[in-house]
């Protein structure tokens, strides 16, 4: 369940992989986690129940190291003087945590973000406004939509549920993903951050094609033919 909730969904072979157990395992135990409605079965693996738990803080610890390499490498892109739109995850915490006493612009919607930069006075921070939605510590709504209407910024980096085969950005957070969207329009450069766990992923809304990435940045590990799909697409893959 608790890798379910740091991705929005999950695949069999992915969570097999993950849990070092057969997919026949899985698959049992998908099938009585869903009877007792605490996940959603669908073809080929799940989906999380977004529920009241609080899965920002029970993932934050999962896969630590790797979401830490991918968010320094994110970081060292960043110019000083530029604007950074950091989404929702806890990826994008890991990043916040490497801008410390950088001369930037950060804008988000992430407000485990505004309480690891509140005090760092190098950064000037801006909040957008929105829905609390606290379980996943973020902001969403119409008027996140609209603030994010308002501005435009040199980089953003997106997170993922996961990435199609065929380099679709995906999400299992459906009202995330308008959010996600407009922030998309609101940047010149684009950047995706997904361990290897994304690739391939599952979601059930559409983010993005990956014709509208500037970069990935992932880590060895993560599918070959979902990467080279991005490649193709004309998507910079970056192994952090």
């Amino acid at each position: 369940m608790r890798a379910l909730r740091a991705d929005g969904a999950g695949g069999v072979k992915v969570l097999a992989a993950q849990l070092g157990v057969s997919e026949a395992t899985i698959r049992r135990d998908l099938e009585q986690l869903h009877e007792q409605g605490r996940l959603t079965r669908v073809y080929g693996g799940a989906l999380a129940v977004d529920g009241g738990d609080e899965p920002f803080s029970e993932v934050s610890a999962v896969r630590a190291d790797e979401k830490d390499k991918i968010a320094r490498h994110a970081a060292s892109l960043v110019s000083d003087g530029q604007s950074v739109l950091l989404d929702i995850g806890t990826t994008a915490l890991r990043l916040a945590y490497h801008l410390h006493g950088r001369s930037l612009t950060v804008v988000t919607s992430n407000l485990a973000v505004l309480e690891e930069l509140q005090n760092d006075e190098q950064i000037e921070l801006i909040i957008l406004g929105g829905f609390v939605r606290r379980s996943y510590r973020s902001l969403v709504g119409y008027l996140t939509e609209e603030s994010l209407r308002q501005i435009h910024v040199d980089w953003l980096f997106l997170g993922t549920s996961g990435v199609r085969p065929d380099g679709r950005v995906m999400d299992s957070t459906m009202i995330e993903v308008p959010v996600k969207r407009a922030m998309i329009k609101a940047a010149d450069r684009v950047v995706l951050l997904a361990d290897a766990t994304k690739f391939p992923g599952h979601g059930v809304a559409k983010v993005c094609e990956p014709s509208e990435l500037s970069m990935v940045v992932t880590e060895p590990g993560a599918d070959e033919a979902t990467r080279a799909q991005l490649v193709e697409a004309g998507v910079q893959v970056v192994l952090a």
